[in-house]
């Protein structure tokens, strides 16, 4: 299990997505997960509109300096691809994700690391064949199961799960029931959680 980071290893809700939230992540082992927009004509990281204030893409690599972790790179408008293929040149160990499906296609010809999505709503995950991998959401409980997520790494995909608490919901029934399945050391399998601490203390993950 891999864990990474929601938005930055924060400790207060207004850490989200700002410096010392993703120094934290960084220097304490963990990748993490990010929103990615533009703003005057500049890559920056903003989960809403961009303020003008927000945290350009290249102050944010900067922050991960050489490290190799993981980071999940969620597309909040269309168009980033060329421009963050560009920024991420030389660099592994990153995917994109959650991008409209013609954007999403548009990535894939240009050769980034695509997640696709899967949840109850998006019960066949689009472009499934020609993706690298699946950011597995549920937003009521009880979709993603165990089975399921063995179903996408049998098919060779890594897998992104999202932790329950990012939807409001007790994260304990999931964890025991990856653990009790024998997933917690799944090679290919990612857990972003807002938890970042506890979830690697729990599957016994090395950050």
């Amino acid at each position: 299990m891999i864990v990474l980071s929601h938005r930055g290893f924060w400790r207060d809700a207004a850490e989200k997505n700002q410096p010392v939230a993703f120094h934290r992540s960084f220097d304490a082992g963990f990748g993490t997960e990010t929103d990615l927009r533009d703003h005057a004509g500049r890559l920056v990281i903003a989960h809403d509109m961009p303020c003008g204030r927000d945290p350009t893409l290249e102050a944010f690599l900067a922050m991960l300096g050489g490290r190799d972790l993981p980071l999940a790179i969620n597309i909040k408008a269309d168009g980033l691809g060329a421009g963050l293929l560009a920024a991420m040149a030389g660099r592994g160990n990153w995917f994109t994700f959650d991008m409209a499906v013609p954007d999403m296609l548009a990535q894939i010809r240009m050769g980034l690391p695509v997640f696709t999505r899967s949840s109850e709503y998006e019960p066949v995950p689009p472009l499934y064949d020609q993706v690298r991998g699946v950011w597995a959401d549920d937003f009521s409980g009880g979709w993603q199961t165990p089975a399921k997520i063995r179903a996408f790494l049998a098919d060779g995909k890594q897998v992104c799960l999202v932790s329950p608490e990012l939807h409001g919901r007790d994260a304990a029934p999931l964890w025991s029931a990856l653990l009790a399945d024998g997933l917690g050391d799944a090679p290919g399998l990612m857990l972003c959680t807002d938890r970042p601490d506890a979830a690697a203390a729990f599957f016994g993950s090395k950050p």
